[in-house]
């Protein structure tokens, strides 16, 4: 079932919240819901955590919130992770390591347009955990092909649970790490980055898609075989703007683009307005037309959320609380302008 369009709201899953019911409340304020992921809760809640759970290796210390690999636990470990890959509970996430998404499991979703999961991306995993010699795991080249499957079948078994609640479910895959990969200083190049990612979606089973709050290259980005991008657009706008032969070709396939343009830091959404951001938008969208796109499918292939996750403003939760209700009026108020259903 294709994704959902048409100036529909959602957000990114890490949220500042405490609470879990409060947490999930606010979720399902959005057109097309999804299970919060709340680190402030429990280092369990954490993006980094949930994608390791099961993964060989891992040394992890709730205590000091620190998660780290061990090449010698690896070797210890991993015939026995492969003795469960044909058990998908084992590769779903347990209410150990979530909470929230199993009480996001038990909602009735089915009237919703579509339901969202997540999972931490490959690249960023690889980057973000250090082995025992300080060294990403991402430039292991015995680890990072397993890191890829491993990943998979964990968005795979995600995806399969929450279509069993709406089976217009989808997934955003979280790479944050994605924007450091064009820097000579990575150590992972361009080039080793398109063909990991071109395997890892050919494995995936859809609809899925990239979320980040970077700034990556763009045509990089746009030309990957996926479903949906979720970006900034609020810090990015006239960056991405500019990218209009890829933005159009990933319309033409099909694609939905979630545009991240409320802001979620307190000092930034204190100064911002309705009427603002509204205009921005819309002179995003009329740039993209002026250059050879149609406004209609352009429309029909959005949805709008929230620019960032924010997890350190002085008021918690309450500024992201306020920049959810603002995307559900903007979506309200642009739908009724451009008259969609």
């Amino acid at each position: 079932m294709p994704i959902p369009g048409n100036l529909l709201t959602t957000a990114m899953a890490v949220m500042p919240q405490t609470d879990v019911n409060q947490a999930l409340e606010l979720a399902l304020t959005l057109d097309v819901p999804f299970w919060p992921q709340l680190p402030n809760y429990s280092y369990y809640e954490d993006m980094y955590v949930q994608a390791a759970e099961h993964f060989p290796g891992m040394v992890l210390d709730i205590q000091k919130k620190t998660l780290r690999f061990s090449m010698d636990k690896f070797i210890n470990e991993y015939e026995e992770m492969m003795s469960h890959f044909d058990d998908p509970s084992y590769f779903d996430i347990s209410t150990q390591y979530s909470v929230v998404y199993h009480e996001f499991l038990k909602k009735d979703l089915a009237d919703r347009p579509a339901i969202r999961g997540q999972l931490e991306g490959p690249v960023s995993f690889g980057f973000n955990i250090l082995d025992q010699d300080d060294r990403p795991i991402l430039f292991d080249e015995n680890i990072r092909p397993f890191m890829l499957d491993f990943m998979a079948k964990r968005i795979n078994v995600q995806l399969a649970r929450l279509k069993q609640r709406n089976e217009n479910a989808f997934m955003f895959i979280d790479e944050p790490g994605l924007q450091f990969i064009f820097s000579a200083m990575s150590g992972y190049g361009e080039r080793q980055a398109k063909e990991d990612l071109d395997m890892f979606f050919a494995t995936l089973d859809g609809p899925r898609g990239i979320h980040l709050c970077g700034n990556p290259d763009w045509d990089f980005l746009l030309n990957l075989d996926m479903d949906v991008l979720s970006m900034d657009i609020y810090t990015n706008a006239e960056i991405f703007s500019s990218y209009t032969t890829s933005i159009k070709k990933f319309f033409d396939h099909g694609g939905v683009l979630v545009w991240g343009v409320v802001p979620t830091g307190y000092e930034l959404f204190a100064k911002e307005s309705l009427g603002f951001l509204c205009l921005k938008l819309e002179g995003i969208w009329q740039h993209l037309s002026r250059n050879g796109l149609d406004l209609d499918q352009i429309l029909a292939g959005s949805m709008l959320s929230p620019a960032t996750c924010c997890l350190v403003n002085p008021d918690k939760g309450e500024t992201v609380e306020n920049a959810f209700s603002m995307v559900n009026h903007l979506s309200e108020m642009l739908r009724e302008k451009y008259k969609l259903v």
